[in-house]
């Protein structure tokens, strides 16, 4: 087959629409397609092709698919390649969102929709209500918990901030009920 960047690009999409898993999977469709089949490359080149696309940032299938067909068509080829790789999952991921976007103003998928936000808000309440009991144990405590609800919810203090305060807090806590224990 010769190679031509229509070539390319439809090889490269077969090949993406046949990858499901991940990088890991390409090397044996493009051997079939690109070595055994269309003799455009060897072995030998397609695994250091797979080499490189592993040991640089980014996807792997691109990355391989960039360096095989650069070295079929240079530059043209590298993009020929890569748009091959990638439409096949761009095509999915637009008519799935076309799909979803119609599944979710069907009145049937709102009302579960509802169905679980009250549950959720259930299962919140149950959360809240066991780590109430297991955390809010005396008068200090209550304080506390009232503290960071307010830093937190009307001055927007970090949680991270927070946890760290209320470290400091319980730590100087045991310092002062150890002191006083001491005399």
């Amino acid at each position: 087959m010769e190679i031509t960047l229509y070539n390319i690009f439809k090889t490269f999409f077969k090949v993406g629409t046949m990858l499901l898993g991940g990088g890991y999977v390409i090397l044996p469709l493009l051997q079939s397609e690109l070595v055994d089949k269309k003799n455009w490359m060897s072995d030998e080149e397609l695994c250091e092709y797979y080499a490189l696309g592993q040991s640089i940032p980014g996807i792997i299938a691109a990355n391989v698919s960039i360096f095989a067909g650069y070295k079929l068509k240079k530059i043209s080829g590298a993009l020929a390649a890569i748009l091959g790789i990638v439409s096949p999952a761009f095509i999915a991921i637009i008519v799935l969102a076309r799909i979803l976007e119609e599944l979710v103003n069907l009145k049937f998928v709102q009302s579960i929709f509802w169905g679980v936000g009250i549950g959720i808000l259930v299962l919140i309440f149950f959360a809240v209500k066991e780590v109430w009991s297991k955390s809010i144990t005396d008068k200090f405590t209550c304080f506390m918990f009232f503290l960071t609800f307010i830093l937190s919810g009307c001055f927007k203090i970090p949680p991270a901030v927070l946890i760290i305060f209320a470290i400091f807090i319980g730590l100087w806590l045991q310092a002062v009920k150890k002191i006083e224990g001491e005399e």
